[in-house]
């Protein structure tokens, strides 16, 4: 087996982990309040990162820190939003609108950046656009003055989590060549935990989310897999499997990660999509891959840390 081969297959292992981990999120939401169930995600991936990253950590910086914490508020904001989307969208549909981001960044660092937005740009976004509105709006929305009022709230606050990863994206792709991988991808995996237990109190207290966390196995087995092997270890899998093979073959096999949580909804949760759902799915995946692999996109759209730098 070669090892553009043995890379491949790596980088489709971390996709479909995280495409898996819609499902598995969605179930332990069942048995943990949002927030506390990010903060124990985040609290166990730190930790294990600060392992596998302990010899850059020995040299950090204060402007390493810095920028972590900086990317860590976009990476929490993003998973706070998908997380509460969760609650009351489906898998499929949470995969796919996330993915979104994708398209999303080329043209957010076209507008900031002032640099040049091409044609497969457009179009991938173009693409991406009718994807949503076919996804998200449903079918007797379209035609009523009030469509977008029909919208579910779930959608719209995954498609909030979606702009802060493109966010999220573009600020790592700033700060990714001037600092280490290892040292950058801790400090804003532990700024993520560090806001999520800052928020566990806020909106507890609040009484706007009640404290719940029941160790089931269902929770564990969640808090396992997104801690574990879809931030730690994807993460350290993913920067050295995407040296071994093409960006063309990353793009591809990025995109897979909301067709994975689709499939995965449907074997565990019996999700359907309708046909218009199911169109709408793959105006997105076909908006994806234009812009991964015509873009110039760095990461995808689950990515924990910055892709592609040594």
């Amino acid at each position: 087996m070669t090892k553009r081969l043995k890379a491949d297959l790596a980088l489709a292992a971390c996709t479909l982990v995280w495409g898996v981990t819609f499902v598995l999120v969605k179930s332990a939401l069942k048995d943990a309040s949002v927030f506390a169930f990010i903060a124990a995600r985040f609290v166990v991936a730190t930790v294990l990162m600060a392992l596998i990253f302990r010899r850059p950590l020995q040299k950090t910086t204060r402007a390493e820190i810095k920028a972590g914490a900086w990317i860590g508020m976009l990476m929490f904001s993003g998973y706070a939003l998908q997380t509460l989307g969760l609650v009351s969208t489906t898998p499929s549909k949470a995969a796919f609108i996330t993915g979104s981001s994708v398209v999303m960044v080329p043209i957010l660092h076209g507008i900031f950046w002032k640099t040049r937005i091409g044609a497969w740009v457009w179009a991938g976004a173009g693409a991406a656009l009718g994807g949503l509105y076919l996804l998200a709006v449903p079918r007797s929305g379209a035609t009523a003055a009030t469509g977008l009022g029909s919208l579910n709230r779930g959608d719209l606050l995954v498609f909030g989590c979606a702009v802060a990863f493109a966010l999220h994206i573009l600020f790592v792709g700033h700060f990714s060549p001037k600092h280490s991988v290892g040292a950058l991808s801790f400090h804003q995996v532990a700024a993520t935990a560090a806001l999520a237990l800052l928020a566990l109190p806020v909106v507890t207290l609040s009484h706007w989310q009640p404290l719940r966390f029941e160790p089931t196995p269902e929770l564990l087995l969640a808090l396992v897999v997104t801690a574990a092997f879809a931030t730690a270890l994807a993460f350290s899998v993913q920067v050295w499997a995407q040296k071994e093979t093409t960006p063309s073959h990353t793009a591809i096999l990025f995109s897979l990660e909301p067709v994975f949580a689709g499939l995965t909804s449907f074997l565990f949760f019996g999700e359907r999509l309708s046909g218009r759902a199911l169109a709408g799915a793959a105006l997105i995946l076909a908006g994806i891959l234009l812009a991964e692999m015509k873009g110039g996109t760095p990461a995808a759209a689950e990515s924990p840390g910055p892709v592609g730098q040594a």
